[in-house]
Formats: C-alpha cells, structure tokens, sequence
C-alpha cells in the first residue's frame, strides 16, 4: 500500500462518490445510467433497477471497464467535456503500465494535494458497507466494502476519517485502521477463500468492483485486496501474474481460471478455490455470487489455470 501511495503525483483526484464506474468512452453511458454516474450517486437503486438486457449491454456492448471506491485516487490525463480521462493507479491492468484506463464522468472527482491524502493511518471499512456520516452537515454515504480513507482519529464508537468533501466519520465497529507502511497484514490462502463468502447471493455487475456488485475478476481482486496483496484488476491479467500451480495442487485461496473451447481458448473468467472441489465466484449476468462445485460441471472441462499469491 505504501508503494503505491507514494508512486502518486503531487495532485491528483479521488473519487467522491460510492462507487465510480470506468466508462469506455464518454458515449458509454445511458439514460438508464443516471444514478451511476450523478453525484451523489445512489449505487443501489441503479443497479437493481437496470433489467437483465441492460445489465448484459454494459458489457457486450463494451460500455463499461471497471469501478473506483469512494477516496479511491485516479490520475486525469485529460479532461472532454463533463467527462475526466483517467487511470486508476491501484488496478493494475496491460491496458495502462500506469494504472487501469478509461472515463469518469468530472462530477464524481475531487482533487486533492498529496500531502492531504497521503498520511501515515487509513481507516478500512471491512463490512459489506458502512455509513460514512457528517452530523454537522446531517448527510451520510453507504460505502462499500474495503473503501479506504485517510485516519484522523477517533472516540469511543466512531473513526474521523478525511474525505473529498473534510473530517467525517464511520463507526469503529465497521472499520480497521492500519498504518500505511504495514497495510493490510498478509493472509492466507483460507482467508482469501473465505473472503468471497459473505457475499454469497449478491448479484453479478459487469465491471463491479464494490459491494454493490461484482464481476468475477472484481471479487477475486476484493478477496485479495481485503488480504493485503494488490492484484490486477482484469481475470487475463491475473492469470499471467503470481506463482503458477499445477491443478492437481490447488489450495483454498488460489485463483482458478477458465478459457473458452474447453480451456484451450481465451479466458473469460476466474474464481476463488475453496477447497473440497468448490469455488467461490461471480458467475454471469443474471446469476449471484456463488459456490460451485466443479467436477461434473462445464468449469471443469475450461479449467486451464492456476494461480496463487498468498504467501
């Protein structure tokens, strides 16, 4: 975590909304879209009001990349219209050596100097979602699981935390704070197993990389992230990365993946071993995170890989 906080510029932006969604291109959003990329956004209510098509269009029609969490840094390269060009550093991705390319709309940045953001504790939120709260203000946010933000201390029940918009604050119990050179303590391969779990039934969202929904690369990525280990955002990326097991020595926690013409072809999707002959994964479009079995099933035929990063 160190390394890549102080890999950032002088100024750059953070995400001031739940969940910001990386668009392909300024054109990629629809109508349908409006409360996933207003501001406030109201994550929730867009994704569960969107009909199976509209859900399915976000990714075969290519509109969407993939999401920044709220306090999440990304680097505009340019600005077009309403529209920010950006790359965001902590996803890595082939795309972009500096960070995973694409759109947000400008209304959902915020700039921040470095010296603001960048402090020696982050709070974490390490529930399925949290209220971000400013009783001064009476307004609060629900943010998602392993949103990170800058500490500023706290009382009995509640951590004051820096935002986009000053001193806010989250309830303790919701949290974890560490210091920015340590992060996130490293975990095993059964706890990044069991860090897909809670999330079982939680609907598919192309491009998901919040509690409010993932894709299948999104919840490996969060399963690692949550361990303290920084992945690459993208399932083809993961797969050319970490230590290479053979199949017939996979452990819980390492990342499984699948290719089309019966594992011969592309990969199109990854899931987290659990052991016993189970993944964890977020399936497609339509279904919810899951576990599955995979002997008799088609994900045994398209098993082409292994990968672990758990030490």
């Amino acid at each position: 975590m160190q390394q890549l906080l102080e890999k950032l510029p002088e100024t750059f932006h953070v995400t001031n909304v739940q969940a910001a969604t990386i668009w392909t291109n300024p054109q990629a959003a629809r109508a349908e879209d409006k409360d996933g990329i207003s501001n406030p956004t109201d994550i929730l209510k867009w994704v569960n009001a969107l009909t199976y098509e509209e859900s399915l269009a976000l990714c075969n029609e290519n509109r969407v990349q993939s999401q920044t969490l709220y306090g999440e840094p990304v680097i505009v390269l340019e600005e077009e219209g309403d529209w920010a060009h950006v790359i965001a550093p902590f996803q890595p991705s082939k795309k972009d050596s500096r960070g995973y390319p694409g759109y947000i709309p400008l209304r959902q940045l915020t700039r921040v100097d470095k010296d603001a953001w960048v402090q020696d504790k982050y709070s974490i939120v390490i529930s399925k979602d949290a209220w971000l709260e400013a009783p001064a203000q009476n307004t609060r946010i629900q943010l998602s699981y392993l949103t990170i933000l800058p500490y500023l201390g706290e009382n009995e029940t509640h951590v004051d935390v820096q935002t986009p918009s000053g001193k806010q604050q989250i309830a303790k119990e919701k949290t974890v704070t560490v210091t920015k050179k340590d992060g996130i303590q490293p975990g095993g391969g059964a706890d990044i197993a069991a860090a897909g779990l809670p999330f079982i039934g939680l609907d598919y969202f192309w491009g998901g990389m919040s509690s409010f929904g993932y894709d299948c690369s999104g919840l490996t990525y969060a399963a690692h992230k949550a361990n303290g280990y920084w992945i690459a955002r993208d399932a083809g990326d993961q797969a050319n990365a970490g230590e290479e097991i053979a199949i017939d020595a996979i452990e819980p926690g390492d990342l499984l993946f699948f290719a089309y013409q019966e594992g011969k072809g592309a990969i199109h999707h990854v899931g987290i071993y659990k052991g016993h002959g189970e993944m964890v994964h977020a399936p497609q479009t339509g279904k919810g995170v899951e576990i599955t079995p995979l002997k008799g099933t088609k994900y045994e035929k398209e098993l082409c890989a292994a990968r672990r990063y758990w030490r």
